[in-house]
């Protein structure tokens, strides 16, 4: 074989491992540094429940966490329908009600980085191009609404 055909040969070797060898080193940093972000959290919350002298057995344990874009609505009409102080499930608004397309009605959540142990209920849906992991919790003014903005959080399905 000539000179250039074994350099070739040999570029197209690295070329194609360094798109497999690549990637996996990147996922396994990250992973690395998403276990550094999360230790710190954890061992805050626990110190402070730990102050309050709250027993851990009187904490729900989450039965499964979803990673979801959360945004806050009122009860206005172009942000809901024509009655907007009445959920999808009947119920009047009141705080602590949230719109979700993949819970069931009645599910208990929490949001642990934005509310702490703090208590919603999914009591609305939200119209069907949000998909399932958009979760719209309710204000009673358009102002708060707004000011809560958008942001993205784990939720807890505690119930």
């Amino acid at each position: 074989m000539s000179d250039t055909k074994k350099l070739i040969n040999i570029f197209f070797f690295l070329l194609f491992f360094s798109f497999i060898l690549f990637p996996l080193g990147k996922e396994i940093r990250g992973q690395e540094k998403i276990e550094q972000v999360e230790k710190p959290i954890l061992t805050q919350r626990n110190t402070v429940v730990e102050s309050f002298g709250i027993d851990y057995n009187t904490i729900k344990k989450p039965i499964e966490t979803y990673y979801m874009l959360l945004t806050g609505y009122s009860s206005t009409e172009d942000q809901t329908d024509s009655t907007p102080f009445i959920t999808a499930s009947l119920k009047h608004v009141e705080d602590g009600i949230v719109a979700n397309n993949l819970l069931p009605f009645g599910t208990k959540i929490r949001i642990p980085e934005l509310y702490g142990d703090k208590e919603f209920v999914v009591e609305d849906r939200m119209h069907f191009r949000k998909g399932k992991y958009n979760l719209d919790i309710w204000f009673p003014t358009r102002e708060d609404a707004t000011n809560f903005g958008v942001k993205k959080a784990y939720i807890e399905v505690i119930e």
